[in-house]
């Protein structure tokens, strides 16, 4: 209980399924879904609904006032829980204190009166006055542009810290799982890929796909053999791409000198280095303001990024080398 999960993946990977069992619009083929320590195949449609409460993606709200909207919710808050809907309102209340006219902001039809993000506010104070066991957002935040889905999301996050209760965010959008969650899984193709705290699926990932998925930009792959193995088959050598390197993390299990491989270096891990082993070519330069991020294209055609916080001087065309420490790479 109040533990922060979020679910992530491409489309098609099962984050829509998983949400959909949560609600009891599907019944498992195989497990248990369980809330509070009970089954919810032996609850009553209502009281499960009032312990799993859904903010969606495009919330739905009534043609009426935002405290009306939040009123709805109250209602359906359980009498023996007087007490503590009384608390959610106060929290729903320093919630929603950002608008202009407040509590009598007409709601209107379709959002005339409300934007985007007003209407999102709305929904999670309407979902917190019921005080449940399990908030489910599905992908709260991907209608709204990037200043406001930061915002938001900043919100969300110090709204869990007064609640006691289990959040459970499906989303696509890594940034806001990695600032939002306690735990990932990381799903794809309806299989479990990895289950485990941000910057430990960030640094240690379990597979290719995991260590692709998670990061901006993606982590660099270079093909080529493992060399030799080490620490008892947990590090490795690489060769490929004009690479030559040893101590690298094996990930893969059960492989054996000169079996191929793929070496995976995330883009802010490399350095720029004279002497470096890692060449390419430049054919685009990104100069984001926080961050520039420098794609390359290596002598095996092996398209690759370099980003960095510090301004550079590579342009198109320019070749750049690169070292980086193997202890921060993985082999695949």
């Amino acid at each position: 209980r109040g533990a922060r999960v979020a679910l992530v993946g491409p489309s098609g990977g099962g984050k829509t399924t998983v949400a959909s069992l949560l609600l009891r619009l599907y019944a498992p083929s195989a497990g248990r879904v369980v809330v509070d320590g009970v089954d919810v195949r032996e609850l009553e449609p209502e009281r499960y609904h009032e312990q799993v409460a859904l903010v969606a993606q495009t919330p739905s709200l009534f043609n009426t006032t935002v405290r009306n909207n939040l009123g709805y919710g109250l209602r359906r808050a359980p009498e023996e829980g007087e007490l503590e809907a009384a608390a959610a309102r106060a929290r729903a209340a320093e919630f929603i204190e950002a608008f202009p006219a407040g509590y009598e902001t007409f709601v209107g039809d379709q959002g005339a009166q409300l934007s985007g993000g007003q209407r999102q506010r709305v929904a999670i104070g309407r979902a917190i006055v019921r005080n449940p066991d399990v908030f489910l957002f599905d992908e709260p935040l991907s209608n709204l542009d990037a200043a406001l889905r930061h915002d938001t999301r900043v919100e969300i996050a110090k709204l869990h810290g007064q609640l006691d209760a289990t959040t459970i965010y499906v989303t696509h959008d890594q940034v806001e799982a990695m600032t939002l969650a306690d735990k990932i899984v990381v799903l794809k193709d309806g299989e479990v890929m990895q289950v485990g705290a941000p910057m430990d699926l960030f640094n240690m990932p379990a597979n290719e796909f995991v260590a692709g998925f998670l990061g901006s930009p993606q982590m660099n792959f270079f093909d080529g053999k493992v060399t030799k193995l080490a620490g008892g088959g947990a590090k490795a050598g690489f060769s490929g791409d004009g690479l030559d390197f040893s101590g690298v993390r094996l990930v893969s299990s059960g492989k054996a000198a000169g079996d191929t491989a793929r070496l995976g270096i995330r883009p802010q891990h490399l350095e720029l280095d004279a002497k470096g082993k890692l060449v390419g070519r430049v054919t685009l330069v990104e100069r984001l303001g926080t961050e520039t991020i420098v794609e390359l294209i290596s002598g095996n055609e092996t398209l690759f990024r370099f980003a960095s916080g510090e301004a550079t001087d590579l342009a198109v065309g320019d070749e750049a080398r690169f070292s980086f420490d193997p202890a921060r790479a993985h082999l695949f």
